[in-house]
This record gives C-alpha cells, sequence and structure tokens, in this order.
C-alpha cells in the first residue's frame, strides 16, 4: 500500500466496540469501507486474503497487558506489518433501552474484561445487580436494547448506535486506562520517519546459547536504542520456546535501528520485523539519545571509517 491509502478496513468487530471507534479517529477510514470480523485471525486473513487492504487489530491493554492472540498471529503465517498505531482511552458508559434510575437496574450485561474494570463502580452504584458475561460490549449493548438485561456495559459508540440512554460515563475504575491498537497491512516501504517512530519485531533466541536473551539487549542497549516493551510469547514447539516481541523507540531507516537491526539478525535464530511507525502522541516527548548515539553521530563515524578504508588519516 506506500503511497495509496487504504480504502477497505477491517477490524475486531462487532460494530459499536473500542476496535470501531479506534478506526474511526483514522482520517482515511471516514472515506472507506469498514467491515467488522469476528476475530483477530479472521480479520488478519481477510488482509492477507486480500479482502481488505488494512486491519485495524488490539495489540495491549494498560490493564489487562499483551492480547496474545494478535502477537501470535503477527509471528506466524505470511508476514504483515504495522504501519500505524492509535492508543484510544478506555471509558465504559451504563447505558439502557430507557432512561431509569441506577437503583432500579437489577441486571447488567458486560464483557468479562468490562466487568472486571467497572467491578468496583458497580458495586457502589447498583449494587443489587446481577452481571451477566456476554461475548463483545457490542453484543452487551444490543441486549440492552432488546431488553434482555436492565442495563449494559458498553463504550459510547455502541450507546448510540443502538440508540441506548447513557446512565452513567466514564464507570471505569481506573479513569487512566488505555488500549492500544495496531493497523497493519501487507508488507511493504514503512511510512517514513518522523523522529517518534516505533519499531516492532519478533525475535526468535538461540535456546542452545548461554545469555541468549541478554545478548539480544545489548545489541540494542549499545546503540541507544531504547526498548519500549518486551513480551513472551510460546512457539507452541515445546516448553521454554520463546518468542519475544519488542518496541524500540527508532526507525528502520535510522542509522542505529539499522545497525542494531543486523547485529539481532546475526545472533539470532530469527527476526520477524513486524514494522516502522510512528509513534502515537501521549503528551510525553520522545526520550533524547545519549551523547555519541544520535544519528548523526553513527553518520559521523560511518565516515571516518570510510576515509579509514579509502587511506585517509583524518
Amino acid at each position: 500500500m506506500p503511497g495509496v491509502p487504504p480504502t477497505r478496513f477491517v477490524y475486531l468487530g462487532p460494530e459499536g466496540t473500542f476496535s470501531e471507534q479506534a478506526l474511526k479517529t483514522i482520517p482515511a477510514a471516514d472515506r472507506g469501507e469498514l467491515t467488522p470480523a469476528r476475530s483477530v485471525p479472521e480479520a488478519l486473513d481477510a488482509l492477507r486474503g486480500g479482502d481488505a487492504d488494512a486491519a485495524l487489530v488490539p495489540l495491549e491493554n494498560s490493564i489487562g497487558g499483551q492480547v496474545g492472540v494478535t502477537l501470535d498471529e503477527l509471528a506466524n503465517g505470511e508476514p504483515l506489518v504495522i504501519t500505524r498505531e492509535v492508543v484510544l482511552p478506555v471509558q465504559f458508559v451504563l447505558a439502557a433501552r430507557e432512561d431509569r434510575r441506577l437503583d432500579s437496574v437489577r441486571s447488567v450485561a458486560a464483557h468479562p474484561q468490562a466487568g472486571a474494570q467497572c467491578r468496583k463502580w458497580l458495586r457502589d452504584h447498583v449494587p443489587g445487580a446481577t452481571v451477566v458475561d456476554v461475548l463483545s460490549n457490542a453484543t452487551a449493548a444490543i441486549g440492552a436494547a432488546e431488553g434482555e438485561f436492565d442495563a449494559a456495559i458498553c463504550a459510547e459508540i455502541g450507546a448510540a448506535r443502538y440508540r441506548l440512554h447513557v446512565l452513567a460515563k466514564d464507570i471505569a475504575d481506573n479513569p487512566d486506562a488505555m488500549t492500544r491498537f495496531a493497523l497493519v497491512a501487507r508488507p511493504g516501504p514503512p511510512p517514513p520517519p518522523t523522529g517518534d517512530d516505533l519499531t516492532t519485531l519478533a525475535v526468535y533466541i538461540s535456546h542452545d546459547r548461554v545469555g541468549a536473551l541478554l545478548a539480544v539487549l545489548t545489541e540494542l542497549s549499545v546503540r541507544g536504542v531504547n526498548l519500549t516493551r518486551i513480551e513472551s510469547r510460546p512457539t507452541g514447539e515445546r516448553l521454554g520456546r520463546y518468542v519475544f516481541f519488542l518496541d524500540c523507540g527508532g526507525h528502520v531507516a535510522d542509522r542505529q535501528m539499522g545497525e542494531a537491526l543486523q547485529g539481532l539478525r546475526r545472533i539470532c535464530a530469527d527476526v520477524r520485523f513486524l514494522g516502522s511507525y510512528p509513534r502515537a502522541a501521549q503528551g510525553d516527548p520522545p526520550p533524547r539519545p545519549a551523547p555519541g548515539l544520535a544519528d548523526v553521530d553513527f553518520a559521523d563515524a560511518a565516515a571516518w571509517l570510510a576515509r579509514l578504508r579509502a587511506g585517509e588519516t583524518s
């Protein structure tokens, strides 16, 4: 898709969920065709099969941690790359088919994760209600709209889509909870560097080498590449075999990142490049490189070495 904006988007459905809300923050999605998928594998299979130009899937939640199925799907199968990240505040509402008092609510539909994130609020404000687990936030909203439940915990976009009355907003126990989503595409040239980028990798270490993971981290640290996230997932081969997912500050076009990638390629059993893309703005400035570890320092050192090899002495 390089140079051509995606027009066909697939996302983790159903409609009326945080995934749809996150996708709609991307300008091209306003003019595109949006199709919900029943699962992350289904969304990425549609992308791999050419039925979509891009897929939006969740990567991690600040409360629940990594979304394992997404990481597994990116590490296996035909290669895909992340072209953009979206960080969305997780703001739940309590909504009902008609306006009603909170003390009249006797049943609340909620996805298990949503119910867990709103447990204290529910205990304090609707202590007599039974919380019923459902498959998604949208399923909860549909159940409330059809009168199956008195109320639902859902995203505000879901309440609006199913014409529910919002009884209470911002009901999550942690008001700063966020979910990080990835916009994924088939392989192609990455977006140009912005100066505040992330590079995501899936790294398979050599298990027969002592200190293999330390060697991976050293390849990054000695070049001033900031590691912002590391997660492990079992490879499925046998117990004790893991793939490590790394988020690194920088872009594949940066010299220090390029050198680090070459180093990882030399020492690892395998490295899967999962994309370089702009970091979503969260109010924090990008970390400044240590002295001697900026891109210009690597360029200067490379030019100096080239002069030495050419017979110059300065």
